[in-house]
């Protein structure tokens, strides 16, 4: 039984909406055990044109490049120079490292801390002394073996 994941039907809406939009491409990769690194291909992008925030548990890369087309002519135009925005839920501990670009590809280093185990012991105490309604309830009877005869078992009060 999972304890404290009511966000969790937030999280799995937030991912769904982002799925559809596959622009720009982008590698999810393993480094080490501990660091994952997102890459981005953001070709005709500068760093001036990017802008990466950490929003509670969700990591938003978005891109918007200047107008320069201003008196050029096309005759092609095959390279995107659009907008967009991508998020990336981040699960509980996840930290954010660094970002840097390199050849048309944006990295982000995200660290991933191995939790302390954490063992805590548990006192059992005395219970306290039965509500005066629990004390006329009819006492459990034990299920013995076949062949012996069942005995009735009385709980006693600590008074």
């Amino acid at each position: 039984m999972f304890l404290g994941f009511d966000h969790l039907e937030q999280m799995l809406e937030r991912a769904s909406k982002n799925a559809t939009d596959g622009y720009p491409p982008y590698n999810i990769e393993q480094v080490s055990p501990t660091t994952l690194r997102i890459t981005l291909a953001v070709a005709g992008f500068v760093m001036e044109d990017l802008h990466i925030t950490q929003e509670d548990n969700q990591l938003v890369i978005r891109g918007r490049q200047s107008d320069d087309g201003q008196g050029r002519i096309f005759l092609h135009r095959g390279i995107a120079a659009r907008q967009f925005q991508k998020a990336f839920v981040l699960a509980e501990g996840i930290e954010v490292g660094g970002a840097w670009m390199d050849n048309g590809l944006l990295h982000i280093e995200l660290a991933r801390p191995q939790p302390e185990v954490r063992v805590r012991k548990i006192e059992i105490s005395r219970a306290p002394s039965a509500p005066p309604a629990s004390r006329d309830r009819v006492p459990p009877v034990v299920d013995v073996p076949m062949g012996r005869k069942q005995r009735v078992v009385r709980v006693i009060d600590e008074e």
